[in-house]
């Protein structure tokens, strides 16, 4: 898989690979630990997950109304690292506060991610770069 740039089919085989070794008791990479976590926490994806070639044909569009669990635990695991090295500087506070403030670790990065998907959004719209300040701005809206 490439590092920065991964393509759909990496990003989808990385879950369903990781979600395999999980399964089996294999050995994890601290990443596929983290990625694990995670999708252990999103039982409502496990057939997904289980099912690699399916995975890969599937298309998941707004249209159909349904949720890209790759999209999905890809931000999750996107804002595990966010938060493990403070980047931008701050979102570990926030985190932890919006964590105890929620009494769950899950829902209030599901809140973080609703900024993230905004912010993301907008830059997407803008043709620009993802601007950490607006991000920041957001995340501290939420406490």
């Amino acid at each position: 898989m490439a590092l920065f740039n991964p393509t759909r089919e990496d990003v989808r085989r990385f879950f369903c690979d990781t979600w395999k070794k999980k399964i089996d008791l294999h050995i994890l990479t601290p990443l596929e630990t983290i990625a694990g976590d995670w999708m252990e926490r999103h039982p409502e994806y496990h057939t997904i997950l289980a099912d690699p070639e399916g995975a890969v044909a599937q298309d998941y569009t707004p249209e159909r109304g349904e949720t890209n669990p790759f999209l999905h635990l890809s931000m999750h695991l996107s804002i595990s690292e966010q938060i493990s090295i403070d980047q931008p500087p701050g979102i570990q506070k926030i985190a932890e506060n919006l964590t105890r403030k929620l009494e769950s670790e899950h829902e209030a990065q599901h809140r973080i991610m609703e900024c993230l998907g905004q912010v993301m959004w907008e830059s997407q719209r803008e043709g620009a770069a993802l601007s950490p300040e607006k991000y920041l701005e957001a995340l501290n809206k939420l406490n």
